[in-house]
């Protein structure tokens, strides 16, 4: 008896893992190649530039308000010499970024079939990490000054938890979050529940694109920060709990527990201790927990499942 419950555990085991290689070779197999149109170096190409031509090629990057020698200016400018050249110092090798890109894309085309695949074109734009990317469905913009690294000396002055992620192992997670905010609606319901999972669906999403990234890039945690995060997970959710905040819309949550921010804001000694957007974090477990406990679940249902029931159907509780 003890051998035939071995023998029908391994047969479900196998089953489960050739499905999940037919689904990774299924996804390999799609057909996309996305090349990086280097509009930062034709734009500082001193040898063969000429702005009319680039501004039929890229009208879009030209707004008609600004005269011609504002162009012309830019391209003297000492801060913009100054993110050329870190540019080029940085991305001398293209290769394994385009590599990536193109991984997500091939996800994305798996799980969201109807998608457009975009032309991406990179540029430097003032450093303005609050646009790293612009995502218009068929075209992707990126700029490359936000990504030179989080210790790089044009960054001096940036606070630490906004700099954290101004690298280029983020590009992808960033184009996925990007994409991700046209294809979940914000909640209509504003209590506190509704908008950790709103996030949670966001992050579970963002796995399923990025299967080869950790939870730190997910996220945009340190291994600090995770490790914090996973080893008080039953207290955060106490404090949730004991405080009443689950079924709270109150906007000040919002700042506190869901928007970028050095930390959370318990209001305790720990706070310090812990990294912003926890709320997030938890959403994302739940989301976790209710997709482990139906895992027959599509991606488009999962998208468009009300908070609530998703929340009691995930009987999520975290380990003691």
């Amino acid at each position: 008896m003890k051998y035939k419950v071995l023998f029908i555990l391994l047969a479900v085991f196998i089953n489960v893992q050739c499905k999940k290689n037919n689904v990774k070779d299924e996804i390999n197999s799609i057909p996309i190649n996305i090349n990086f149109d280097r509009f930062d170096k034709k734009f500082y190409n001193i040898d063969s530039f000429e702005l009319n031509d680039l501004k039929k090629q890229y009208s879009y990057l030209f707004p008609e308000k600004f005269d011609d020698i504002v162009w012309v200016n830019r391209r003297k400018d000492s801060l913009q010499l100054i993110l050329k050249n870190a540019i080029e110092k940085k991305f001398k090798n293209f290769d394994f970024i385009e590599d990536e890109v193109n991984h997500l894309f091939k996800h994305l085309k798996y799980y969201f079939p109807k998608i457009n695949i975009p032309k991406i074109v990179t540029l430097i734009n003032n450093v303005d990490y609050q646009s790293k990317i612009i995502y218009l469905d068929t075209l992707v913009i990126i700029s490359l000054d936000t990504y030179l690294g989080k210790n790089h000396d044009i960054y001096n002055g940036i606070p630490n938890y906004i700099k954290y992620d101004m690298d280029i192992s983020f590009l992808s997670s960033h184009i996925a979050d990007k994409f991700l905010i046209n294809k979940i609606n914000y909640p209509k319901d504003r209590t506190f529940l509704s908008q950790m999972i709103f996030y949670g669906k966001k992050l579970y999403l963002k796995e399923k694109l990025l299967p080869n990234k950790n939870d730190t890039i997910i996220i945009g945690y340190s291994k600090k920060d995770l490790s914090w995060a996973q080893e008080n997970e039953l207290y955060i959710w106490k404090y949730f709990i004991e405080k009443e905040l689950l079924y709270n819309s109150d906007s000040k949550l919002i700042r506190r527990f869901l928007d970028p921010s050095p930390f959370s804001k318990f209001y305790l000694d720990i706070d310090n201790q812990s990294p912003g957007r926890i709320g997030r974090w938890i959403g994302w477990q739940i989301v976790r927990s209710f997709m482990k406990k139906n895992p027959e679940v599509k991606i488009e249902d999962l998208i468009f499942k009300p908070s609530e029931e998703l929340f009691f159907e995930s009987s999520y509780k975290p380990k003691s």
